[in-house]
């Protein structure tokens, strides 16, 4: 399958499906293998797809959005972390294309993200089946990242969206 750079309501990442894309994604960003990647999702309810944890029902309804949730996954002592996109097309197209999507930043690991389309273009043209623009597309800010460890959330990145305290 193939690797795409799309854009979401936060940042221009490399997306592919799950399970068919991983290394590619990897090689692309020359990243370490046991860093995971986000995974995004078409709809709430999506979650249970991955984890037996139902998140606070306050966190749910920030989705979709620019939130991001790592979740323990089921039957395993991993994690996973999982966003529900607030663009309407990126959930078509996970819908459409019958699979979750995975999304990293779209950037050399250790670099900042590319926001400009041109630098995009320069810089990974050659390695990625398609580069889809939309200049009015994003913050510029990733997600936040929380985690959800035993019914308590833990605030790992904050992004552009802000939390409200009482969810810690």
């Amino acid at each position: 399958d193939k690797v795409i750079v799309l854009p979401t309501d936060t940042i221009y990442g490399f997306s592919g499906k799950i399970n068919t894309t991983k290394e590619k994604i990897q090689a692309i960003k020359g990243r370490e293998e046991n860093k995971p990647f986000i995974v995004l999702i078409e709809k709430p309810e999506d979650i249970f797809l991955f984890s037996d944890i139902r998140p606070h029902q306050d966190l749910l309804a920030l989705w979709p959005g620019a939130l991001t949730i790592i979740l323990p996954l089921r039957n395993s002592e991993e994690s996973i972390a999982l966003r529900c996109p607030g663009d309407a097309w990126l959930r078509k197209l996970i819908a459409d294309l019958k699979s979750p999507l995975y999304s990293t930043s779209c950037n050399r690991s250790g670099l900042p993200p590319l926001s400009d389309i041109d630098e995009i273009e320069k810089e990974f043209s050659k390695e990625v089946a398609l580069i889809v623009e939309d200049p009015s597309s994003g913050s510029g800010l990733a997600s936040t990242i929380v985690s959800i460890e035993e019914h308590s959330v833990k605030l790992i990145r904050q992004g552009s969206l802000m939390l409200p305290g009482y969810l810690f």
